[in-house]
């Protein structure tokens, strides 16, 4: 997996393909999916889909799961590690058929062979931006301005403790031309984001359409006596947050990587840990500032979550995650074992780490859920770097710095429904230290150039960057499907010299028919200061359908 990737995984958008995708395959698609569902409408009841197989970081099942857990149907369980394996899932399955979603989803065990076969559900979508680009937390698709069509199918299959999930994506972006903020580049760095000195963050993909496959979910585990051995390209999300995860999220796709920990929480009496770590290769795009020489990145992280026996629903956390340069003479036990190295410089060597070409993002977490109230808090606070030594972190330990803070209130209705409302908030912003002591953007890094990326995205909140960002939103569930409205501010630019901020407020719904999911959506965004002096308005419109076999 580390190796590299071949012509099935990267497709770039100067590449021809022998099949030609284009939004007209995705059209009909949905409408295939759309004719289907009203017939299976009026067709005898069914059993509910098995769907513990199927359940990716920030998707909609995740989400229902993490509301039922705070009204008591579903276990308590860390959330601070994902994605969840199948059988995580089916240690999260309702304790009862009181939910809103109960007759259509079954989380729980298959029942019968160790040997299992299942179809992932197929998902064509359609995204439409009006002036420039918008979309975030949707893994590898970047959606431009004009129409983006995605397609996503697979499968799973188990013997066992041996799982495969075959889950790719393949995207299309128009990527229709707008205003491009000037930044002084030529050639391919005229795509880049004036701010992006030392990060890969294109503001558009070149002139052309932007198409790409990427692996997407995809990932081979081992689950053997309460620990697991892997290799994967899913999507990571650690830490308790939800739109602004500061260490690892959805934003970006997913990198290829090895990893090893425990397959669910481990008892030790006084309480449960749970613990990754991971080795894998980032890439980048190809409008990097980076553009001769060795363009890879050698990842490497380890995430770590605790519960306490005597308080029930809380979890604490920390994550570490370093970017090194590619090893010119391959990978060593040295390299393997980074992220367990001291959190202070004066004991890795002092400046050896930044003469090597590594650099360091590293968080602390935590979240509280308390099902007797439907509530849960959360919080993470992130770091870049190392601290010098131990007056250094006393002194500044808010030194490039950040966090994100949350809230969640689940209501249930009656059986049938349930209402939930989230606020969340970050804040990345360069500190105040900035007066006495030198400070760069977080995930700005050097001497990898690259920041925290991977193929030109923002592997953690696609705010953190910017400066940081909020969130309001409300979700209402029934068993035809789910209405929801949210209102979001992002920072988009704190170093300019006009603040670069944009206002999104969003109405969408999921409508089950049958074997099919309908789920549409509009959100009206409002940039102040897109470009010096100019505001801009976006419309944004999205089509997805997904159809159960």
């Amino acid at each position: 997996m580390l190796s590299g990737t071949g012509p099935i995984f990267k497709t770039e958008s100067r590449l021809r393909w022998r099949v030609r995708f284009d939004t007209r395959v995705v059209i009909l698609l949905l409408a295939s999916m759309t004719v289907s569902g009203i017939d299976a409408a009026g067709a005898q009841e069914r059993e509910p889909w098995s769907i513990s197989h199927s359940v990716f970081v920030g998707g909609e099942l995740e989400g229902y799961l993490r509301n039922l857990q705070l009204l008591g149907e579903s276990p308590l369980y860390p959330w601070s590690i994902r994605s969840f394996s199948a059988g995580e899932v089916e240690a999260l399955a309702p304790n009862s058929s009181d939910h809103p979603w109960s007759h259509r989803f079954d989380f729980s065990a298959a029942e019968g062979t160790p040997l299992e076969f299942r179809i992932i559900a197929p998902q064509a979508e359609l995204f439409y931006n009006s002036a420039f680009p918008y979309g975030h937390n949707d893994g590898a698709i970047w959606a431009g301005r004009g129409l983006t069509s995605s397609v996503r199918a697979g499968f799973f299959a188990s013997a066992g403790p041996l799982s495969l999930t075959v889950a790719p994506v393949a995207f299309r972006s128009e990527n229709r031309s707008f205003g491009l903020e000037p930044n002084g580049q030529s050639g391919k760095l005229r795509f880049q984001d004036p701010r992006s000195r030392k990060i890969d963050l294109p503001q558009r993909f070149g002139d052309d359409a932007y198409m790409r496959v990427d692996p997407g979910q995809s990932s081979l585990r081992l689950d053997l006596m309460g620990a697991v051995l892997g290799a994967s390209t899913a999507n990571q999300h650690w830490g308790p947050a939800v739109d602004y995860p500061l260490i690892l999220g959805n934003n970006a796709g997913g990198f290829p990587h090895v990893f090893l920990g425990t397959s669910r929480p481990v008892d030790l009496w006084v309480g449960t840990v749970h613990t990754r770590i991971v080795w894998g290769r980032l890439d980048q795009s190809e409008f990097s500032p980076i553009q001769s020489g060795e363009d890879r990145r050698f990842a490497s992280a380890l995430v770590a979550v605790f519960s306490p026996a005597f308080l029930d629903g809380l979890e604490i956390g920390g994550a570490r995650f370093f970017h090194t340069n590619w090893p010119s003479g391959g990978i060593d036990g040295d390299d393997l074992l980074t992220p367990l190295q001291g959190i202070l410089k004066t004991n890795v060597g002092g400046g050896d780490a930044d003469a090597a070409g590594e650099n360091q993002i590293a968080s602390v977490f935590g979240r509280w859920a308390l099902p007797s109230s439907g509530v849960e808090v959360y919080g993470e606070y992130v770091r870049e770097d190392h601290s010098y030594d131990l007056r250094d972190l006393t002194l500044e330990p808010d030194h490039i710095s950040g966090y994100t803070l949350g809230l969640r209130k689940v209501w249930e209705v009656d059986d049938a429904e349930m209402v939930a409302m989230r606020a969340e908030l970050s804040n990345t912003e360069i500190s105040h230290l900035v007066q006495v002591r030198g400070q760069s953007a977080l995930y700005e890094h050097s001497p990898v150039r690259q920041g925290h990326t991977q193929r030109g995205q923002v592997l953690g909140s696609y705010t953190g960057f910017g400066g940081g960002g909020s969130t309001l939103a409300v979700d209402w569930y029934t068993p035809e499907g789910r209405w929801s409205a949210f209102w979001s501010r992002a920072l988009v630019d704190e170093l300019a010299g006009e603040r670069d901020v944009r206002h999104a407020l969003n109405l969408e719904r999921l409508m089950f028919r049958g074997g099919v999911e309908i789920e549409a959506g509009v959100t009206t965004v409002y940039e102040i200061n897109r470009t010096p002096g100019k505001d801009a308005w976006n419309v944004n419109a999205n089509l997805i359908g997904r159809y159960r076999f």
